[in-house]
């Protein structure tokens, strides 16, 4: 900022504030209408310059500069004074209002329309001894037990069903997730890679599993993305049902 300086009688230069920036005439209109509002309005609705103030988190002295075209508007204050007041910025600002506008079409422009929603396939929600039943030779299930049945738009490859994981040996305090109360999807024709989380069932479990399978030099374990879960070692002991390809929260 530049400064404006003067001398006083004893020849000494003194510094002042440089003026303050006039207001425009739209401005200064804006503060009008604003103020006419205010006188209108402030009976009915109980409010004063220092309830606005308190609002605000301004001065009393601050407000009334506001109104009387002293401090030109902007956003954050118009948008004050116009929940205060109960009416839009536009009844007073009709520039201010435009410049709402444009930041609020800025804000919601990457938001795009993808098409018309399109219903999913649905599968099953099954309990993990049924999922067990899969690694048998029977039918794991029949229409009449499944009372709940969720959608998925997932590329499936085999017959699939949901299951709803307990417990926390897949809570993780970094990186992937799945807590408990979490539906997974589970495809049982996707083939199992090392990495894959998958649905097993040992041998001597009446129920499934739900486990990260690791392939190390041709060996295969299972483990749990919570680390006080130790690996176990699988060697023809375990059946891989099936690969987790989708998660989803419920959250009542």
């Amino acid at each position: 900022m530049v400064g404006i300086f003067s001398f006083n009688s004893d020849g000494i230069r003194m510094e002042a504030m440089e003026p303050k920036k006039s207001l425009t005439t739209e401005q200064l209109e804006d503060a009008a209408r604003l103020k006419a509002l205010y006188e209108s309005k402030k009976k009915s609705l109980g409010v004063t310059q220092y309830t606005i103030a308190d609002e605000l988190g301004i001065t009393q002295g601050a407000v009334g500069h506001y109104l009387n075209g002293r401090n030109a508007l902007n956003l954050p204050v118009a948008a004050a004074f116009a929940k205060i007041l109960q009416v839009s910025i536009g009844d007073f600002s009709p520039t201010i209002e435009s410049e709402a506008q444009k930041m609020l079409a800025h804000e919601t422009s990457n938001v795009k329309f993808i098409g018309p929603y399109k219903k999913g396939r649905e599968y099953p929600l099954i309990s993990w001894v049924q999922a067990g039943a899969w690694a048998e030779a029977m039918e794991p299930y029949t229409i009449d037990e499944i009372d709940e049945w969720f959608e998925s738009d997932a590329k499936v490859f085999g017959k699939a069903f949901w299951l709803r994981v307990d417990g926390d040996s897949m809570t993780a305090p970094t990186g992937i997730s799945i807590p408990e109360g979490t539906l997974v999807l589970i495809d049982t024709g996707r083939e199992a890679v090392n990495g894959s989380l998958v649905i097993a069932k040992m041998v001597d479990a009446n129920e499934a599993t739900f486990k990260k399978l690791i392939i190390d030099g041709g060996q295969k374990y299972l483990k749990g993305l919570n680390p006080a879960w130790p690996m176990k070692e699988i060697n023809g002991n375990c059946k891989i049902i099936g690969v987790a390809i989708q998660t989803m929260m419920r959250l009542v």
